[in-house]
């Protein structure tokens, strides 16, 4: 597979997220779908967090029972100052961007769609080093996959911005900065694959979903509906769950 239609594969993967972002312009809503659509999104990227924290901590198990300290270290401090590095600036970030509490829920919609632009990267890293591999059957079987997860993806942007006045230009830079990275990722994994740098973005990833799903969470204690808080959780990992299955029947 050429690098031309490699990149062109990554990047409708990504942007496959634009299809969920328009439910974010639904304003008639109650304030027991409101917190429906905001577990949900908890539910989806709570998925995320455990998948992406999983595949991160694959390699340094690998390494601690292969025995060597050499690759192991690097890999080490990868996940941990990934973690960190994503988790903190988030919290620093804010910190300050959301004390004021004016256009909070467009800006935690941007701080999600940050989070999941990073998740993004690394997934684009796979499609590439796959298709640069001659991996084609992995490579679209990759776009699939990820093209269905991050359409789940997008409710996690949608969630705070529902019954909110959402322009489309928002929902653009949103989708942009979540979708986005897929084409980046995909572009570099095509020319070379690099376990510590694999494993750093998806610890950043992680790290910054951890701060998300806390958001959302406070998020969903304002709304008062605990019933539909528990069941939009419950069906967002569900659906997390299936997408991934899907992927996994397909042999990816």
């Amino acid at each position: 597979m050429s690098y031309a239609e490699t990149v062109a594969l990554g990047t409708i993967a990504g942007l496959t997220i634009f299809l969920g972002l328009p439910i974010a312009r639904l304003r008639v809503l109650s304030v027991k779908h409101l917190a429906f659509l905001n577990a949900f999104a908890i539910g989806v990227l709570f998925f995320l967090f455990v998948d992406i924290i999983h595949h991160a901590a694959e390699p340094v198990e690998a390494a601690i029972k292969a025995g060597g300290t050499a690759q192991l270290w690097p890999l080490l401090a990868a996940l941990i100052l990934g973690f960190l590095v994503g988790l903190l600036s988030l919290v620093y970030y804010g910190r300050r961007a959301l004390a004021s509490g004016v256009h909070a829920p467009q800006q935690l919609a941007m701080l999600i769609a940050t989070g999941l632009g990073l998740h993004n990267f690394s997934e684009g890293l796979a499609i590439g080093a796959s298709a640069q591999k001659g991996e084609i059957a992995l490579a679209f079987t990759l776009v699939v996959g990820f093209g269905l997860h991050n359409f789940t993806e997008a409710f996690g942007i949608a969630g705070p911005l529902a019954g909110q006045r959402t322009s489309w230009g928002l929902l653009l830079s949103a989708g942009l900065l979540a979708g986005g990275p897929n084409l980046l990722g995909t572009a570099i994994g095509y020319g070379f694959s690099s376990d510590p740098v694999s494993v750093l973005f998806l610890a950043l990833a992680g790290g910054a979903l951890v701060f998300v799903i806390g958001e959302l969470f406070a998020t969903g204690r304002k709304l008062t509906e605990p019933i539909w808080n528990g069941w939009g959780i419950g069906l967002g990992f569900l659906a997390g769950i299936l997408t991934d299955l899907i992927l996994v029947a397909a042999g990816g």
